[in-house]
């Protein structure tokens, strides 16, 4: 089944760089969140989002190329996998200028009850918000 890949755009700000004059690696690791939950709140209903919350339970994060100020970013975004209550999370970094892949995320979430703050196993609801590569 193909991806239902998800575009969030960035600016590179001042706020956003380290000693080096590079994006801070703390500052992707927020856009990764914040592009998860841009996803999450494009694609599901208000009635969805108000049952269920996500945690994150691990990140992985390869850097590859700085970002620089004022670089235009686009992350990209997409579920790839589903097991039980957890979700695998896919998000890529790319500058927009030469489309040069800079950063490259996996993610695992838990999908909590909302009510209870307790796990809840993946189904059909959640998996028709998104479509990912793999069931």
């Amino acid at each position: 089944m193909q991806a239902d890949i998800f575009e969030h755009a960035v600016l590179v700000k001042p706020e956003h760089l380290d000693n080096m004059q590079h994006v801070n690696n703390v500052v992707y690791l927020q856009w990764v969140q914040d592009a998860a939950v841009a996803h999450w709140n494009a694609r599901a209903d208000m009635a969805v989002r108000e049952k269920y919350n996500w945690v994150v339970l691990r990140h992985e994060i390869d850097y590859k190329s700085p970002a620089l100020l004022n670089d235009e970013l686009v992350l990209k975004t997409w579920v790839y996998d589903y097991q039980g209550v957890r979700s695998i999370r896919m998000v890529q970094v790319f500058r927009k200028e030469d489309n040069k892949l800079l950063v490259a995320a996996r993610t695992v979430w838990c999908l909590l009850n909302s009510v209870t703050g307790k796990p809840v196993r993946i189904d059909e609801e959640i998996k028709t918000v998104f479509k990912p590569e793999v069931y």
